[in-house]
């Protein structure tokens, strides 16, 4: 029989996470994908990331609209029960023989949630991996929910294993994003105007020099924060004098500090060298930081993606605080002068080495294979 795989996508980065998994899952014969759209994919504010997805060719089952809006902690609670009530309706409507969850945003407590009580077979990706702020609290959560987990490397499986799982039930297959970033090493050229094909606002930038990508999210330990932190950061990129092309922050507390801050950084400075962009196709985004200078910012891009290319990215601050990382990134606190010095060091690296941290390129199809044959069962006791 062909089982029904009921993969659910919340944010822009999930979408990246997951890409190459939906593919082989909806091209493999024993498998029937049912795909969930929810939370910030479905806002013009970030994106619009299924536009993006329909583009790319897939059939969505299913639209569930459950951000509330307000970007802080409250709302972040909220969107979960939201969340919830919405997945519920979801898994009624699709019947589905297991569902898959991705990462630790926040939103993926409401899948994992509705799921487990509705007695329905949880599949886990990329857990056992250390993250700090409310996203580590939200990924062991799901850990504990989920049936069957297939994490990105060993020491996210020993982990796993660690925490009570069954080893029988921990598959370490890599991240099927490091499958987009293999993909690309084909074709690595830049063969497109990310201006032109994806608007924005600020100057039209000429890249043919070097340029810089930005991306920076607030964090949700530090979301007061937010503004300070990013006119930091602003500011450290702005005395490089290079192009800029910076993109928007997720949904997450303290969003909207790190977007006024943009805003009112575009309107008191002389901002020549920053275009802003919403959102890229996950291959287009990997090629222009794969012929960029380099990343700057706070996005697990530069732990995973970025390892694997051999990009260097300045990491900003805590949030990627304990994750394993490679040789690419270069750690700063959340100031000018650190950040600034980050940046002329990782402008100095000539050698550009990738590195297996998070997978291989092959993910994909593995989470495939292993989804039409592993048994499927929703309970559970600790391992020891």
């Amino acid at each position: 029989m062909v089982r029904k795989v009921c993969v659910v996508v919340t944010a822009r980065p999930s979408y990246s996470r997951i890409k190459t998994a939906l593919r082989e899952i909806d091209n493999h014969p024993e498998l029937e994908l049912q795909l969930v759209l929810a939370a910030s994919t479905l806002l013009n504010t970030y994106g619009e990331v299924s536009k993006v997805i329909e583009a790319d060719g897939f059939k969505v089952s299913y639209r569930a609209h459950t951000i509330v809006s307000g970007q802080n902690l409250n709302s972040m609670a909220k969107t979960c029960g939201l969340g919830t009530i919405e997945m519920t309706s979801a898994f009624e409507n699709l019947k589905p023989d297991c569902v898959v969850t991705v990462a630790d945003r926040y939103e993926t407590m409401s899948t994992a949630l509705a799921a487990a009580y509705m007695n329905i077979p949880l599949v886990h990706i990329q857990g056992g991996e250390v993250t700090g702020s409310i996203d580590e609290k939200v990924r062991h959560a799901i850990t504990k929910l989920a049936d069957i987990h297939l994490v990105s490397n060993e020491l996210a499986r020993q982990r796993v294993i660690k925490m009570g799982e069954h080893e029988n039930r921990v598959f370490d297959l890599g991240c099927p994003s490091i499958d987009i970033a293999h993909s690309i090493l084909g074709n690595t050229d830049l063969d497109f105007d990310p201006i032109q094909k994806y608007g924005g606002v600020g100057a039209k930038l000429d890249l043919s020099n070097g340029y810089l990508v930005v991306m920076q999210h607030p964090v949700t330990t530090e979301y007061e924060s937010a503004r300070e932190q990013v006119t930091e950061t602003l500011l450290a990129v702005e005395k490089t004098n290079l192009p800029v092309l910076w993109f928007w922050p997720n949904v997450d507390a303290g969003s909207d500090g790190t977007s006024n801050g943009i805003r009112s950084f575009r309107e008191k400075q002389n901002a020549s060298n920053f275009h802003f962009i919403k959102n890229a196709h996950p291959e287009d985004f990997l090629k222009l930081l794969y012929n960029s200078k380099g990343l700057v910012g706070n996005s697990s891009v530069a732990i995973r993606e970025c390892s694997f290319l051999g990009v260097p990215a300045v990491n900003i601050g805590s949030r990627q605080e304990g994750r394993q990382r490679g040789k690419n990134v270069i750690d700063v606190k959340s100031n000018v002068d650190a950040i600034y010095d980050g940046i002329s060091k990782m402008l100095s690296m000539n050698e550009r080495e990738g590195e297996f941290v998070y997978g291989d390129g092959q993910s994909g199809k593995r989470i495939a294979d292993l989804l039409a044959k592993v048994e499927l069962t929703f309970e559970k006791k600790l391992a020891y």
